[in-house]
């Protein structure tokens, strides 16, 4: 896997990635940027959510879930000092679909925390506490 990162000015930069999708990211401008894109850290909890949440909807579409949306809500929280890494993420999902049920919903959030989630995995090593939950909505035709 390999990626591309090229400064542009200020704080704001261009990223590349190896499958050749491009997303502009920037400081804010108390820092120099001009908020042109998501900050450094929010684009590893934006990660950390399309990891986990690929992982629930391929759990739930295996098991013939009848899922018509997932949401996850990402928040963090980051250290005082530099680093000002993150030291616990708490991840909501918001899943719907026709007659889901709790105990697939539930295995599919476990799944992906304990064993699937590289990014979440490689965070909690890292000695960043996660923790999942998750509500079942009905869809409505």
């Amino acid at each position: 896997m390999k990626a591309r990162v090229k400064w542009t000015d200020g704080r704001q930069f261009v990223t590349e990635s190896g499958s050749g999708h491009a997303v502009v990211i920037d400081g804010n401008p108390e820092n120099g940027g001009r908020n042109t894109g998501p900050r450094p850290m929010e684009m590893m909890l934006m990660g950390l959510g399309g990891c986990t949440s690929y992982d629930v909807i391929n759990i739930l579409e295996k098991a013939r879930a009848d899922v018509t949306d997932c949401v996850a809500e990402i928040e963090a929280e980051r250290a005082d000092s530099t680093p000002a890494v993150f030291t616990r993420i708490h991840i909501h999902f918001v899943v719907t679909g026709r007659s889901l049920k709790e105990d697939r919903v539930k295995r599919a959030v476990e799944l992906s925390a304990e064993k699937y989630c590289s990014a979440s995995l490689m965070l909690e090593r890292g000695g960043v506490e996660i923790s999942h939950d998750y509500e079942i909505h009905e869809a409505h035709d």
